[in-house]
């Protein structure tokens, strides 16, 4: 056995070890984990919450990426987004996942841009039920828009189609989109020719004219695939403001009628009208913050309180209000309006809230035409400097009144334009100069100084 020692003492020398064993292959982290937090990002018309509805994941769900691949399925199949991505990170920073125990997750989508309102013609059931039914079945719906696409034409043309069989009604149902006095919307409706509209007529009218109420009519209604409720539509948007003008602010159709025209093929429509009675203008107050005092923009407003209400005044004077808003820099400036009804003084009061959006200050102006002299007397007597409140209207009445005082003689064509940087919220102007010249004397000229 002693033969054996030197081949033991040799095996124990550095480079004659003997080969380890194979190492046992480590088993691979499971893939799926709870879901600990879920985003959406690149949504504007939908909710995050509407959006994770249709991916159908929750928190704690334990997912992994078949789980996200079909959610981003499912939105992608809904019609609404031209492109869905996700990602799946450790829910603690610069963890691996198995030592973090979670997901968080997020989708990027990107919305179809064309979306419009939906209508539901001609299906004689209740509008608030049927689209009541609709929201329980998409969560996408619950802004009254859909995207105008095929599969949510298809989609929903199906829910419809259901939802009155289950009333007993037996319709075709398919959906398109509409035009409608430059605007568009969908309609849902049943799948044959509509009638369309001929003639209006009017009854029980006293205060306006037959004429007056055909003439804001016709041009939107002659033609007009005929469904009641497209048609109350119309009434609201061109018949009801005649009579709000008046003072009429209660007036009200309570029933249409329709039948064949004899001469063409269409409908002669009969609308019989409740003109009510006359109410005046209430209070009118700004609630909530604004920029420019509330005095000073209700004094712009010129509302005429006590009078006979005329919302045609009314519109011009919120009209003047957004102007003054925009003067002081806020080129994004909105006002909405509540009325409050008093059926028992016969008034209408107003309040007002004033959503100014950002100040929008000057940046840069651009003069093009001029020498460097004349490009130094227009920067001298240009008053709305780097970082003032940006005036829209400033620059053609800048160019209006160097006409009228004569700064340059032969001055040919003007023309003002500006941009808006809606990034930072500056504005940049470019004058355009044809011809002209400073007068003789130097800058400044006869106007000793004095800024435009």
């Amino acid at each position: 056995m002693k033969w054996l020692l030197p081949f033991l003492v040799l095996a124990a020398v550095p480079g004659f070890a003997q080969a380890p064993a194979p190492a046992q292959k480590k088993a691979a982290a499971p893939a799926r984990w709870p879901i600990e937090s879920l985003q959406v990002e690149g949504n504007h018309s939908y909710t995050p919450e509407q959006v994770l509805a249709v991916a159908a994941l929750r928190i704690g769900q334990v997912a992994g990426r078949p789980e996200f691949e079909a959610a981003r399925d499912r939105l992608l199949a809904c019609g609404a987004f031209d492109t869905v991505s996700y990602k799946f990170v450790p829910a603690e920073a610069g963890q691996p996942v198995a030592a973090a125990h979670g997901y968080v997750a997020t989708f990027t989508v990107t919305e179809i841009e064309q979306v419009y309102p939906v209508f539901f013609d001609d299906l004689h059931v209740s509008e608030r039920d049927l689209m009541n039914a609709l929201k329980a079945k998409d969560p996408l719906f619950a802004q009254g828009k859909l995207p105008a696409t095929q599969p949510v034409f298809q989609r929903y043309a199906k829910w419809v189609e259901e939802y009155l069989t289950a009333k007993g009604i037996h319709e075709k149902i398919v959906g398109s989109v509409v035009p409608d006095r430059g605007d568009y919307f969908i309609s849902f409706h049943p799948d044959r020719p509509l009638p369309a509209v001929a003639l209006v007529f009017f009854k029980g009218n006293v205060v306006v004219t037959q004429t007056v109420l055909q003439n804001a009519v016709m041009g939107v209604a002659l033609g007009l695939p005929y469904t009641e409720d497209r048609f109350r539509e119309v009434l609201n948007n061109s018949v009801r403001p005649v009579y709000e003008a008046r003072g009429h602010v209660r007036v009200s159709f309570p029933t249409i009628t329709t039948v064949p025209n004899k001469d063409v093929t269409g409908l002669n429509v009969t609308v019989t009208v409740d003109e009510g009675d006359t109410y005046k203008l209430g209070n009118v107050a700004i609630d909530g913050p604004t920029p420019v005092s509330a005095d000073e923009l209700l004094k712009t407003g010129d509302f005429k309180t006590g009078d006979l209400v005329n919302f045609d005044h009314v519109n011009e004077g919120l009209e003047r209000m957004k102007k003054t808003l925009r003067h002081d820099g806020y080129m994004k400036a909105q006002l909405t309006t509540r009325r409050t009804i008093d059926d028992d003084k016969r008034t209408v009061a107003l309040t007002l809230w004033v959503d100014a959006g950002p100040l929008f200050t000057m940046r840069k102006l651009n003069i093009v035409g001029l020498d460097l002299d004349g490009e130094a007397e227009i920067e001298r007597i240009w008053t709305m400097k780097p970082g003032n409140p940006f005036n829209p209207d400033y620059p053609d009445l800048f160019l209006k009144r160097i006409k009228e005082e004569g700064v340059f003689e032969n001055l040919g064509k003007t023309n003002a334009e500006y941009k808006i940087n809606d990034q930072d919220h500056t504005a940049d102007v470019t004058l355009t100069f044809s011809g002209g010249a400073p007068p003789p004397g130097g800058r400044g000229g006869r106007r000793g100084g004095r800024g435009y």
